[in-house]
């Protein structure tokens, strides 16, 4: 506890987050058991108590493999009879970006709720759509959006809504990550909505929107690669009271992965891999560590968004307050109106 120089005593808040382990139980269906799908059953199996039961693969192969390494009771070689399971109680899609509009709608008119990988589709126009389908149904809908979801998250948020910082000035974020060209080739692919943008720079400007709200103006620079998908832009933000965001990310070199925000009576710096569990630390003017919040589990950050998930809908909820599907769409026509400034077209767009 510090005091500051006008006398007042502040320390970081509590983070409000529960534990994943007293979420309700969920049956899970896993749509597409690629990278980020194992990781996530991974962390839902270690940290709460619902259980992966089925997934779905145009492979069956794949599917059996899957089911194999996590205990699954069913392994289908078509989507469509994944959602169609009665056993199933939600499903997570986590097939490449091109694929998540039709995923979640066919699984939507199955009946089935939804938690679809971040970013949620290619556009806005897609987004809406399975927004639309969502509510039609009154089912729940949620973007895996799982930084937001993380106690460290939640004690950001409570420092913003208890004025902690004062007014807000400018807030700063970047996702580097060395992947091309030698990473994963849906990164460069169009078809598959490649990019470093719905892959990387989603984490900056989910966070940059949470802490600055809507965006009244969105400017763009960047790099292409030779298959015309983005390589690296530095995105500037302006929030409705005038407050700045820098926004940056790349898929060509490793960068500092951090974020701060910054006030007139304080700073939160958020070390590297902001969007992960990590450190929160908060400074005064004078650049003095006041306080800083430690996350109580470091490894199994994903399994926070199954628990909201498991919660909203034992709630009856259809959407999370942590990031309402509104916000979701807010989000995606910002990276629309990036692509459009950076000139990237995916094929099939209008």
């Amino acid at each position: 506890m510090v005091r500051w120089h006008d006398g007042r005593v502040t320390t970081l808040p509590h983070s409000r987050i529960p534990d994943p382990i007293d979420a309700p139980a969920v049956r899970w269906g896993v749509l597409a058991p690629g990278g980020i799908a194992h990781d996530w059953t991974a962390a839902l199996h270690t940290r709460t108590k619902s259980r992966v039961v089925a997934v779905g693969s145009r492979s069956l192969e794949r599917a059996q493999a899957f089911a194999t390494r996590f205990g699954a009771e069913r392994a289908y070689g078509s989507y469509e009879s994944l959602v169609s399971d009665p056993e199933v109680d939600a499903i997570y899609i986590a097939s490449p970006h091109s694929e998540h509009h039709d995923h979640a709608v066919l699984a939507l008119g199955a009946g089935k709720p939804v938690l679809v990988e971040k970013a949620f589709t290619r556009n806005a126009v897609e987004a809406a759509s399975v927004i639309e389908a969502a509510r039609a149904r009154g089912l729940l809908a949620v973007e895996a959006m799982w930084a937001r979801f993380l106690p460290h998250y939640d004690v950001v948020r409570r420092c913003l809504e208890a004025g902690l910082l004062g007014e807000i000035v400018t807030v700063e974020a970047d996702h580097g990550q060395l992947l091309y060209p030698d990473g994963p080739r849906r990164l460069v692919d169009p078809e598959l909505a490649g990019g470093a943008l719905l892959d990387l720079a989603i984490y900056p400007v989910s966070f940059a929107r949470m802490v600055l709200g809507t965006f009244s103006e969105v400017r763009a620079a960047g790099t292409l690669t030779t298959s015309g998908v983005d390589a690296s832009e530095t995105v500037a933000v302006t929030g409705a009271s005038g407050a700045i965001g820098t926004l940056s990310s790349t898929m060509l070199a490793k960068t500092p992965c951090s974020a701060s925000i910054s006030g007139t009576s304080a700073r939160l710096e958020i070390d590297g891999w902001f969007y992960q569990p990590t450190t929160v630390r908060l400074l005064d003017p004078d650049d003095r560590e006041v306080d800083r919040y430690e996350p109580p589990d470091r490894h199994h950050g994903l399994a926070y968004e199954a628990a909201e998930f498991a919660r909203l809908l034992a709630a009856g909820k259809t959407e999370s307050d942590l990031l309402p599907l509104d916000e979701t769409l807010e989000i995606m026509r910002a990276l629309d109106e990036v692509r459009r400034q950076l000139g990237v077209r995916f094929p099939g767009e209008d």
